[in-house]
Order: C-alpha cells, then structure tokens, then sequence
C-alpha cells in the first residue's frame, strides 16, 4: 500500500492472522478511497486524516477489531453505533467475512463529506463545530 506509515505496518505485525486480515482489507479499503488522507498510529490505534482531521480508525479491542468513524452518528446508518460522548459511530469485527465492502466504501464516501472539526475540539474546550 502506498505511503502506509511504518507504525501501522507494525502495529499489524502484532496482531493475531484473523486480526491482521481484517486491517489489511481495512487499510486497503481506506487507502484506496481516500488517497489523500495522510495516516499514522494516533494514541496507538491506525488513524487516517484529512487535513488534520482524524476521519477513520480502527483498533483492537475485546468485543473485536473496531472500524471507527469520527462524524459516523450522522452517517445516518443503522449499522454503526453511535459513541457515547461526541459524533462517532463504530462496527466491530470479528471475522473478515463480516466485512461489507459496499458499506464501508459508502462510509468511506460520507466520511469525506460529513466532517466535525476534532482538530480543535481542544481549543474549542469540548465543543465540536461542524465542516461539512
């Protein structure tokens, strides 16, 4: 894959060959769809970025592997669930037969076009604003 940040490269060397099928097609998926992202190991999880906007991740985690989408909730789809605190929305794996393809390239799709600013979440003390 091209220009994959080395610590997502090994943060999938740890993990078990069920998991790293999973990332694998994961990070294919999202490389593809959103080439201009720029992607690196983000407080230890695979995150890609559009213009310092965290977009999609995913991590390990016990119920799965968990695909996050930070704007997911207004995704409007049944399939993510909303987070508890801000606008994110998740889907946990366990198999890579799970894996929908048309879903996550249409979340991949709105992920570009609904976009609340986590970039200055900080400097805004907690209070999202919407980009897109």
């Amino acid at each position: 894959m091209q220009n994959l940040s080395p610590q997502i490269i090994k943060y999938q060397e740890g993990l078990s060959a069920e998991d790293k099928a999973i990332c694998n097609l994961l990070t294919q998926t999202i490389c593809q769809h959103l080439p201009e992202a720029e992607n690196k190991l983000w407080h230890g999880h695979p995150v890609w970025f559009l213009e310092g906007n965290p977009i999609v991740g995913y991590s390990k985690e016990k119920k799965g592997l968990r695909l996050m989408f930070w704007s997911g909730a207004d995704f409007e789809d049944e399939t993510l669930i909303p987070g508890p605190k801000f606008k994110d929305a998740s889907i946990f794996y366990q198999t890579i037969q799970e894996i929908s393809l048309d879903d996550l390239k249409r979340w991949l799709l709105k992920a570009k076009d609904i976009q609340w600013d986590y970039k200055n979440i900080v400097k805004r003390k907690g209070v999202l604003v919407r980009l897109k």
